[in-house]
């Protein structure tokens, strides 16, 4: 078993950046794979950005890069997400998720096996 806890969400205006926190606990040796998500009032749960936790390789929706950073904490039990140039579209809860399963790269939720509560991000206009 995996414990994900995020951490770093609140309200901020829009233009602002926020830098959430995910920390990692329990049997992570197995993991490949650590991801954000986000899902937003109404709408599907959605893919944000990823990273190989040993590789530290990193992956993005195609409409936030640029403006949103996924990075591995040094111990590799932690990944972060710097969200910049905030909207109010980017208002969600956020979600880390990790993914064993396999070493093959995927948006797909059902493609991570872990998932923490989740983080309300708040961007007002």
């Amino acid at each position: 078993q995996v414990q994900l806890v995020e951490s770093g969400g609140g309200l901020v205006q829009a233009g602002g950046s926020l830098r959430l926190a995910c920390a990692a606990s329990g049997r992570t040796a197995s993991t490949y794979y650590m991801g954000w998500f986000r899902q937003a009032p109404g709408k599907e749960r959605e893919f944000v950005a990823a990273i190989t936790l040993n590789g530290g390789n990193t992956y993005y929706a195609d409409s936030l890069k640029g403006r949103f950073a996924i990075s591995r904490g040094y111990a590799k039990n932690a990944v972060y997400l710097q969200m910049n140039s905030l909207t109010p579209e980017d208002t969600a809860v956020y979600y880390c998720a990790a993914r064993q399963g396999s070493s093959r790269f995927t948006e797909a939720l059902l493609g991570y096996d872990y998932w923490g509560q989740g983080t309300q991000v708040t961007v007002s206009s």
